[in-house]
């Protein structure tokens, strides 16, 4: 593949990556298909495992009555403490829950990143929006979906078409928060290359 195509497909891979923002407002009444869901899975079927031990499993819906009982059980905005989470109309159409299996591996943590990270940018790529979410009432769910004993919900990602528009900043003075302003713009703070690329004993950047 020559240089033109390689630099092309480099700015359309960081062009995806800075779509993939985390979304929590969306065109509920926009459906996402359940093609365009085991079409996810199957971004995080095909990505890296530890081990190739492949201990995650997912739980997708697409359906109103149960998206509204999943919803129930979601913590929406750490940093938003006065937002309470979407309102009707502006929920997601379509939950994956990711799972670990415990009969296969007890560490899910590097194949759970990876994974998310795939259907993250295969959402984007489609049109979609996404939000993980790990502040969940994991108890009430699991007995909601009668989830398995040996299932461990990991995160659940809520996705749909998106309402709300997320820019990136520059972090000041190690501000992490991120916030809305007057229009309900999102604001996500980024801290710079040059602060978390780190220098070797050498002196030198590499």
């Amino acid at each position: 593949m020559g240089l033109c195509c390689d630099t092309i497909i480099g700015d359309m891979l960081k062009n995806l990556i800075e779509k993939t923002r985390s979304i929590r407002r969306f065109k509920e009444d926009k459906p996402v298909e359940m093609g365009q869901l085991r079409d996810l899975i199957s971004y995080a079927r095909l990505s890296a495992s530890a081990a190739n031990m492949q201990p995650l499993k997912y739980l997708i819906t697409n359906t109103p009555g149960v998206n509204a009982k999943i919803f129930l059980t979601l913590g929406w905005a750490g940093c938003l403490a006065d937002w309470p989470g979407p309102i009707k109309g502006e929920r997601p159409a379509a939950y994956i829950i990711v799972l670990g299996d415990s009969s296969i591996s007890k560490n899910f943590a590097i194949d759970h990143g990876i994974s998310l990270q795939s259907i993250r940018l295969g959402a984007t790529s489609m049109g979609l929006a996404s939000c993980v979410i790990v502040s969940i009432k994991r108890e009430a769910l699991s007995g909601t979906l009668h989830i398995a004993d040996h299932l461990e919900i990991l995160s659940v990602v809520a996705i749909g078409e998106p309402v709300e528009i997320v820019v990136l900043e520059k972090m000041k003075n190690g501000d992490r928060k991120y916030w809305r302003d007057e229009d309900g713009v999102h604001h996500v703070p980024k801290r710079s290359l040059d602060e978390i690329i780190i220098r070797n004993g050498l002196g030198s950047a590499g």
